[in-house]
């Protein structure tokens, strides 16, 4: 019977990837007790709604500001450098924070600028991460290693971190930004045992197939392959659009669960929890379906499933139905977002890895500002349950255009393979 650690962080994918693993669970248990500390904060300094969003629109917009440039940054320098970089900023940016609410001397203003500044650094730490992977481990073991990152996400940053981030700011506003800080500088060290640095850096004017024409713009480079690549561009569309039509009804779900479906404060908590118990046995049954289900039918189910979410939603007023839908849609949500990020490994040469990691990163942020902006206007105008519909009616239409291509996204031709992995840095 295998080991904890072995199921965990099978051998086969090395050394390396367990200890990009114990960086990326222990970076995201931060990101996690921030991620109900920090709206605490803000809320405790003012009663104004508009400020007490602001703190998450200073999360997304760095990505719409900063994501393309820093996917050129991180396909022009060391990837494992770069990550430690950004990470040590983010802990130098909390520290300063921490001061001042040890002094007394935080504002609203102070705590909008520490999380635009934290989420700047978050990009570039973010995107460079997401490029580590397939530099350390077999193209065949990109599913079953980013399902354990996931399953790190969920666990940590979804499940375990938001309560213990309230225990904590119910102790003192300063101590869940403290232990913030010791799990990202905790993360920095973990990611330097990495022994394995970035491929070399590529001429900036010599991308695949360039070698004789004139010098192009690394974001520009990055583009235009995407935009000749036609099932990663296609990839990339889906996640664009079922993110505007996803984020249209979750931008209002907290007035849909407590005002629609009458469960009150908890149990639109226990809700959204809902979403995590069912990517933890979506993740942990990846496995099983990599070798059991093609590609193409995993992302047609998946988006399907997608659809009928929307539809149930829309129909429902009883709340033990509404818990059962979002665990279902934690449950494929996590499976879909593996696969979709496998396939686009598999797919994107090394030395574009960073740039179009960023593209489809600012295609997520980007779908959900407007899907958000999209739902509170729908739900204004024609009630709680109207952007539930929008969702129904935009997802089925996209599914339908985007159906027979799903099967040239799966079937495409990977452009990693084996013998690009030097054999130093192979795992055994």
């Amino acid at each position: 019977m295998p080991s904890l650690g072995e199921l965990v962080a099978p051998r086969r994918l090395g050394t390396d990837f367990r200890w990009l693993l114990g960086s990326s669970w222990t970076s995201n248990l931060g990101d996690g007790i921030a991620l109900s500390a920090a709206p605490l904060l803000i809320a405790s300094l003012t009663s104004s709604p508009i400020l007490v969003a602001s703190g998450a629109v200073m999360q997304f917009l760095p990505w719409l500001l900063f994501g393309l440039f820093a996917g050129s940054v991180a396909d022009h320098h060391d990837r494992r450098r770069l990550v430690m970089i950004a990470n040590g900023s983010r802990a130098v940016i909390v520290a300063a924070l921490v001061v001042f609410l040890v002094t007394g001397h935080a504002t609203v203003a102070i705590v909008l600028a520490t999380a635009f500044l934290y989420g700047v650094a978050e990009v570039f730490a973010d995107t460079a991460g997401s490029t580590l992977l397939p530099m350390l481990v077999r193209p065949a073991d990109l599913g079953i290693g980013n399902a354990r990152l996931q399953a790190g996400y969920l666990v940590a940053n979804q499940l375990a971190g938001p309560p213990l981030g309230a225990f904590l700011f119910a102790i003192g506003s300063f101590w869940p930004f403290l232990v913030q800080i010791l799990c990202v500088a905790l993360a920095v060290v973990l990611i330097s045992r990495i022994g394995r640095s970035s491929v070399p850096a590529p001429d900036p004017g010599a991308g695949p197939g360039t070698e004789a024409s004139a010098p192009v713009h690394p974001i520009r480079e990055g583009l235009r392959w995407l935009r000749g690549n036609p099932p990663v561009r296609t990839l990339v569309l889906i996640i664009l659009v079922f993110n505007v039509t996803w984020a249209a009804p979750w931008s209002i779900l907290v007035l849909y669960a407590t005002e629609h479906l009458g469960m009150g404060p908890v149990g639109y908590g226990a809700l959204t929890s809902a979403a995590a118990l069912g990517g933890l046995v979506g993740i942990g049954s990846f496995g099983w379906l990599e070798k059991h289900v093609s590609f193409a039918t995993l992302m047609r189910v998946c988006l399907s499933l997608e659809v009928i979410m929307h539809l149930a939603f829309a129909l429902t007023t009883a709340p033990a139905v509404a818990f059962a839908i979002m665990f279902g849609f934690g449950a494929y949500a996590f499976v879909w977002g593996t696969i979709s990020t496998t396939v686009r490994q598999r797919l994107v040469p090394m030395q574009l890895q960073g740039r179009i990691a960023s593209v489809n990163m600012v295609g997520v942020f980007g779908g959900l500002v407007i899907g958000q902006t999209l739902g509170g206007i729908i739900a204004q105008t024609w009630g709680l349950t109207a952007p539930w519909w929008f969702a129904f009616a935009g997802s089925l239409v996209t599914l339908l255009l985007v159906w027979r291509s799903i099967s040239l996204i799966a079937a495409a031709r990977p452009v990693l393979d084996d013998a690009q992995l030097p054999e130093e840095n192979a795992p055994s």
